[in-house]
């Protein structure tokens, strides 16, 4: 038997690469001779550098940039795939919220300027083409501060004060609100994929500010501002239409940067990596795919990794069989239209603090099990072969 193990990574928890681990230990317990083929996924979010750049034999670029709290230095890695030409980078890396502490979450107070010194320095090495993965921000500020760090100047009219003044430090989600004007940055020759995982538009009620700017930290008055800015933003650049594109809300905003500013192309994060790895040839090769998540619920049949990986596997024609902390139980029958099967790794009612902690063994040993029950079918006698007992 040649089983694939392609999971996302369990947020808040293990990588995609150490879930895979954990998995592939589980089936060896099972049968030592099985056959597996590793290929860590990820969407538009944390991991998708990583398995862009694993699987092109590409390399790995480290750079201290500003975090997500102007005044903040973080080390972001982004990366070069093997054509030499294309950078892949995570916007979270720079301007993350899981780089804030919990008291820290405040989308008037961050910015996404790192991100766009990621950019820039991925432009000054020579790439013609980047990638850029937009989920985990902890932004909303409509991209400006990437765009700042890239090269447009921001204009902000302050209360009290008599005329606009240019703004100096990097631009956060205060100053979207306090926005006069922007200078465009210089045209840069360099295509720009967006690898985004959510359809949402700018505005609305399904747009950056109220979708996204309580997971960030914003409170109901700071949503309505925020939102309300969204749309000056939109109006003062003449991208209106730009706004209202699938993904131009994703990450506060930066999605709409993107497209309005460079032209962006809004891909689904998972379809980039799947092509990448070639995981359509190596599933046509396999009997059955392992993949999964830290929670499979609704939100998994919005493009998250595990929903097109099943997809892919449906037209290759294996099972595919997920696995997860958490399976949500009112999103479950829609989600065994889409798996052969999905399991819990927990072996029991445990807390959430638990089964984080314990996660590793937790797959491991819930893998094992898996294997072990297919096993088992596999070999079991037909059903007639008890009409004569």
């Amino acid at each position: 038997m040649r089983i694939i193990v392609a999971p996302d990574k369990f947020k808040d928890c293990l990588s995609a690469p150490k879930v895979a681990e954990a998995i592939v230990a589980g089936l060896k317990l099972a049968d030592p001779y099985v056959q597996i083929d590793i290929c860590p996924m990820a969407d538009g979010g944390e991991g998708i550098v990583d398995a862009l750049v694993k699987a092109t034999n590409g390399r790995l670029v480290m750079q201290g940039v500003t975090g997500p709290i102007p005044g903040t230095i973080v080390g972001a890695t982004m990366g070069f795939l093997g054509d030499g030409t294309t950078a892949v980078i995570e916007m979270a890396a720079a301007s993350g919220l899981h780089l804030l502490r919990p008291e820290e979450r405040n989308p008037m107070k961050t910015t996404t300027y790192g991100t766009g010194e990621l950019i820039k320095r991925a432009i000054e090495e020579g790439a013609k083409e980047i990638i850029l993965g937009i989920g985990g921000s902890a932004t909303v500020e409509g991209g400006l501060g990437a765009l700042q760090a890239c090269g447009a100047k921001i204009f902000v009219q302050r209360e009290g004060a008599e005329a606009p003044e240019e703004l100096k430090g990097p631009a956060t989600g205060q100053d979207l609100v306090d926005l006069e004007s922007v200078v465009p940055p210089p045209e840069m020759s360099v295509k720009v994929i967006v690898a985004c995982d959510v359809d949402n538009p700018l505005t609305g009620p399904n747009g950056a500010a109220a979708v996204f700017g309580p997971q960030k930290g914003a409170n109901a008055e700071q949503v309505k501002l925020l939102d309300e800015a969204l749309g000056r933003l939109a109006e003062a650049l003449e991208a209106e239409e730009a706004a209202k594109l699938p993904g131009a809300g994703a990450a506060g905003g930066l999605g709409f940067a993107m497209l309005a500013f460079f032209g962006a192309e809004m891909r689904p994060g998972i379809g980039l990596v799947m092509e990448a790895t070639g995981l359509k040839e190596r599933l046509g090769r396999a009997d059955l795919c392992i993949t999964g998540e830290g929670r499979l619920d609704a939100s998994s049949l919005s493009g998250k990794a595990p929903v097109g990986v099943a997809k892919l596997c449906r037209e290759v024609g294996i099972p595919c069989i997920a696995m997860a902390g958490a399976v949500d139980l009112e999103a479950e029958k829609k989600l065994r239209e889409v798996f052969s099967a999905c399991f819990s790794i927990c072996s029991g009612p445990m807390k959430i603090e638990e089964s984080i902690r314990n996660a590793q063994q937790l797959l491991t040993y819930a893998s094992s099990n898996i294997l072990k029950a297919r096993i088992v079918t596999r070999r079991a006698p037909p059903p007639q072969a008890f009409d004569a007992l």
